[in-house]
Order: C-alpha cells, then structure tokens, then sequence
C-alpha cells in the first residue's frame, strides 16, 4: 500500500488527527481539490468572525447611549474587505507550511474513491489501508427558477459592495448573522422563513428578542413563507403604493399560514433588482439575494457509489467508531452524520479520536463532551446542555432565571438586557443553561 491512510479534504476534520498518525509512524496523504484548510478557514467562520467584529463592537457602543458616548461608530466596508482578505488569504499557505512541518504528504486535485482501498487524484492513483472521508458540507440551493441568482454564504463574505437591499431565504446561523450585520450596518433586509421559527435549535424567547431587535433596524421576517421563484428585473419593479398595499393585503389574509403581523411590504425599484415570489402570493424586491437555506453533504463525485456508500443531505452514516458501512472508510467532521451537532469543535474533537483509534485493534467508541452552540447573532444566543424547554416539562430538573446583565460586575459593559436561564438537577448540579448577551459564547464556555 502507498499510505496508511488517505484524508479527502483538509479541513481540521483531517490534519488535526493526521498529524498524530504520522508522529506515530503512519504515513498520511491529504487530498484537497481547493484551499488548504476547508470552509472554515477559507470561506466559513473565520471570514464570518472578522467582518463581523467591528459591527459587534458598533452594538456594544450603542450601550453607552447617553454614558458618555459622543458620535457614530463607523465601518467601512471596502477597507474592512481588505483586511477580512489580506488574513483569510494567510490561512493556506500557512497550513501548507503546517503540512511539511508535520511530515504529511498532499495531492491537490479531487479525490475519487475507486475501491476500498484505492484513491484517484487525477491520472494519479494511491493505494491505503484505510480512507477518511472529510469533505464537509455545502450551501444547499433549491431547484426553483431563478436559482441562478442566488448568492451562498461563500459570495457573500467576499461581496464588494453591501446591497442597499438583501433578501435573506432562511433563518438558520447563516441567515440570521448575516441580517445581523446588514442591520448593524444600517441597510435593509427581508428575511423569508419556510416555518414559524428562527433559530429553532435555540431558545425561544432569546431568539425573539434577537428579531425584535432587528425589526427596530429595518429587517423584516416573512414566517411560513415557500419561495416560488425569483425574477431579475432591469426596471422599475414595484412603485405603486396601492399596489404595494393589496401585495401585502393578499400574503396576510392567507388564513392557513400564520405570519408576522409586524412584517410589511415596501418594495422599491432597483436597478438591476430582484422580485422573489412566494407561494402565498406575497412578493419582496431587492438588489441581493441570499441563499441560506442550510448546508447538505459536500459528497458528489468522489466515488461513493463504487464501494456501495449512501448518504443524505445530513451526511455519511457512521457508527460510534466514525466507520461507514465500509469498515475501513470512515467520515468525520460535518461530512459524518453521527447525529452531534456539526461545529467546528466537534470536527477537530472527531478527528482527534481517529487519531488514537486507528492506531489501536480495539479502539473504544468516541465520547463526546458537552458541545455548546452559539449563533453570532447581535446580540449573540448560546445553548448547551440540557435545553430549557426540555426541562420545564420535566420533574427532575428546574430552570432559574439569571439576569446577569444587571449585576455590578459587568457595569463596565452596561449590557443590561443580558441574562440567562440556567437549568439544574435535583443534586443542584448544573446540567444545562440557554444565554442572550454579547459575551454568550464566554459565558457557554464557563
């Protein structure tokens, strides 16, 4: 065999456990087909985190209303873009230098499962012992007309110019920090949201009080709405108040589908606009459309289908090993639907294992520790542990309202409105707490 074993992608999922292979003597390949370090690093959260900052630390001013604080917090957006790209541009070619100093051999190309045992990278093959499959997710695009003009999450955290007017499909982590940043930055948006909840793996009320704070900036949220299609138009798209005003009056008199009583309908003409309709008849317009309907298995065309693996959009089935129905190939990351949340945390925390268990005859099943996971939101919302509407329909446990924000010792930050709600067992044993602040990953993270 050419190698032990072959990693297909390069993201933490990869080289944070095939680093230890190699120590121990196993020789590795990484395949990559694009940037060394994956979504993450190239195109994901650390894109994310740093055209988000200033805009956190514009909101974090807003605090001192009246505290002293003297004219406006600006950003610049140009400039900010300049310098999101000078470090993300850093990013690969430093893990490439961290790829020769840990001893592990890369091909660049796609990687193609041909066998159990073979992997093909262009005319290249390479023989191993075992294949570790970690090509991540991909934004999920639906099959609707017009799909041609949306724009993932990739193109928006590399977009020039901000557009006067986004329209956001999908209010998952994507959806909601991008509208997050939008409104800090004193734009509009709509946001369209297939059921009657945002953030639906967090809590609740902290969700709304992140959307009631974005109605107040010029977003609007558009809840149990299906997306027809989107129309490109080189005109003047809608400027007829009244017919603004029966738009709006046929969305909301569908009695079937609930919807947002604050929401309204102000479409304007933009040139080279958009007008994105919905099943119920209602229509939004804007300059920008973002697709951020999820993410699916970034699978297609690496030969699963020649060793017999299927997937969904979760991922590649797994058992407690991280193995596929093939016992020598393995999924890990956020390509592996091992029924944990899929953060970049868990990602290296998986890889991590198979850097001990495939070096061992009987590995033992990996065990995960609590996961927090926050959206960055302004403010942001974290949860982890047991969730608080899991324990208020439950004896054994009970959920305290903490409002932290009033407390002296964050008088320096005067987040007033920040609180938790934490959940405890019957031994007064912190199980579980759901958090609305600024600093809602630090206070996760305790």
């Amino acid at each position: 065999m050419d190698y032990d074993v072959i990693y297909i992608g390069s993201g933490n999922a990869a080289w944070q456990g095939g680093r230890f292979l190699r120590k121990a003597g196993l020789k590795i390949l990484i395949i990559e087909e694009s940037l060394y370090g994956g979504t993450c690093a190239n195109r994901g959260c650390n894109s994310k985190a740093l055209l988000d900052a200033p805009y956190e630390i514009k909101a974090l001013g807003e605090n001192f209303e009246g505290c002293g604080k003297s004219g406006d917090f600006k950003v610049d957006w140009t400039a900010l873009m300049e310098w999101k790209r000078k470090r993300i541009a850093n990013m690969a070619p430093f893990l490439d230098g961290k790829f020769k100093e840990y001893d592990l051999d890369v091909a660049h190309g796609k990687g193609i499962i041909l066998d159990e045992h073979t992997v093909q990278v262009g005319d290249e093959k390479f023989t191993t012992e075992k294949i570790v499959i970690c090509t991540g997710l991909k934004p999920v695009i639906h099959d609707i007309p017009g799909k041609e003009y949306l724009h993932d999450s990739t193109d928006f955290l590399d977009i020039e110019e901000l557009p006067k007017h986004a329209i956001i499909i999908g209010a998952g982590f994507v959806g909601m920090e991008f509208a997050s940043i939008l409104a800090e930055a004193g734009l509009e948006a709509d946001v369209i949201i297939r059921g009657d909840m945002a953030l639906k793996y967090f809590h609740q009320p902290y969700v709304k009080n992140v959307i009631d704070r974005l109605k107040e900036k010029n977003i609007r949220f558009h809840f149990n709405e299906t997306v027809k299609d989107i129309i490109k138009d080189e005109s003047i798209i809608i400027d007829n108040p009244e017919e603004r005003i029966l738009n709006l009056e046929n969305a909301l008199n569908t009695d079937e589908k609930l919807r947002d009583p604050d929401a309204k309908v102000d479409n304007k003409a933009y040139e080279n606009g958009f007008t994105v309709n919905c099943e119920s008849g209602l229509s939004l317009t804007g300059d920008y459309v973002i697709s951020a309907m999820g993410r699916e298995a970034n699978v297609e065309e690496i030969g699963l289908e020649n060793v017999g693996l299927t997937y969904t959009k979760r991922g590649i089935k797994v058992n407690e090993y991280l193995q596929t129905d093939v016992p020598n190939i393995y999924a890990c990351g956020d390509v592996a639907d091992s029924g944990i949340a899929k953060l970049v945390t868990v990602a290296i925390h998986q890889s991590k294992y198979l850097g001990k268990a495939l070096l061992e005859e009987n590995p033992e099943k990996i065990d995960y520790p609590v996961v927090p996971a926050v959206a960055y939101t302004i403010p942001r919302i974290a949860t982890v542990g047991v969730h608080a509407f899991v324990a208020e329909e439950m004896d054994e446990y009970e959920v305290h309202r903490i409002r932290y924000g009033n407390s002296y010792s964050l008088e320096l930050k005067n987040d007033r409105t920040a609180e938790a709600k934490v959940i405890v067992d019957k031994d007064l044993q912190i199980v579980g707490a759901e958090i609305y602040a600024a600093d809602a990953e630090n206070v996760a993270n305790m």
